[in-house]
């Protein structure tokens, strides 16, 4: 008799805990409701080791693309480095030499009459053989891809990749020329930061191209800035030179924007939506410098 009442005993301990176990299996084997609960979901997985950070921040990215356009991350009209269909090689050359772009939209009479896309690479021959007579810059262009600014980025990606087309012309709703968009930019929203000529060693901070042009990185303290430039940034409220900034703007800016703080012109050359990562510092008047800390390189490519 007793022995019937433990195995119907330890039976129905067995069911609550296969039932619980049950209850838990699906609670978190269940699909999520919404976005909101996907992101939760991975965030959890990455506390709990299943996926590193890196991956987490690339799925994120993904997300994210699915629901931004094209007019998030593309480099505004006024920011965008040009040249004119009128201009001989050496007069834009200090343009692609300054911007360090490898393709160029070729305009008209103005921003808004973009008549091809000049790539640097295309401008090798003629530099090779100096013969100016025989360049023409008409015969160098190719054909610019044209883009709304509502088109999502996830889209615009797919056509990328399917045209083999790295860069394309954003026009507004009246047809104007709004802005440009690469394919790194793109890119970037989904991994982060993308390397290219602008990197240099990873404990060096500010590479010095002249004595007014330098490059330097967000991450920068500033504590070392003030020392390297001879000025006195506050300290107490931002520890990097990209927090500064931030601060100036108001907001996180985009590549391509430019501010000015106490004599020197910033410039944003690599930014994403969650952070600054590479600043071109211009001095716009003279200042008494220091002597350079150990983190400072020194290129002479001006």
């Amino acid at each position: 008799m007793n022995e019937g009442r433990s195995r119907h005993a330890a039976s129905s301990d067995e069911g609550q805990q296969r039932n619980w176990f049950e209850i838990l299996s699906q609670a978190l084997l269940r699909e999520p409701k919404d976005r909101s609960e996907l992101t939760r979901l991975l965030r959890d997985a990455q506390q709990r080791n299943l996926l590193d950070y890196d991956a987490l921040s690339m799925i994120e990215g993904v997300l994210e693309v699915s629901e931004m356009q094209v007019r998030d991350v593309m480099i505004p009209r006024t920011q965008m480095a040009v040249i004119n269909i009128n201009d001989t090689p050496e007069q834009f050359l200090p343009i692609i030499i300054e911007s360090a772009h490898s393709r160029f939209p070729v305009i008209g009479d103005n921003r808004d009459e973009v008549l091809g896309i000049l790539l640097a690479k295309d401008l090798l021959p003629y530099f090779a053989q100096k013969d100016q007579q025989e360049f023409n810059i008409r015969d160098q262009l190719r054909p610019a891809v044209f883009i709304p600014e509502s088109k999502r980025l996830n889209v615009l990606l797919r056509d990328f990749r399917a045209n083999r087309n790295h860069m394309a012309i954003v026009v507004d709703e009246y047809g104007g020329i709004a802005g440009l968009v690469t394919i790194e930019d793109v890119l970037e929203q989904i991994v982060g930061d993308i390397e290219d000529e602008h990197d240099f060693d990873e404990d060096t901070f500010i590479i010095k191209h002249s004595d007014k042009r330098y490059t330097v990185k967000a991450l920068t303290p500033i504590e070392e800035f003030n020392e390297q430039f001879a000025v006195n940034f506050p300290e107490d409220e931002f520890d990097t030179i990209g927090g500064l900034l931030i601060q100036k703007f108001g907001r996180m800016p985009k590549r391509g924007e430019i501010t000015t703080i106490e004599g020197f012109r910033f410039k944003v050359l690599r930014a994403d939506s969650r952070r600054i990562y590479l600043l071109q510092v211009t001095r716009t008047e003279g200042k008494r410098k220091k002597k350079a800390s150990t983190n400072v390189a020194e290129q002479n490519i001006s």
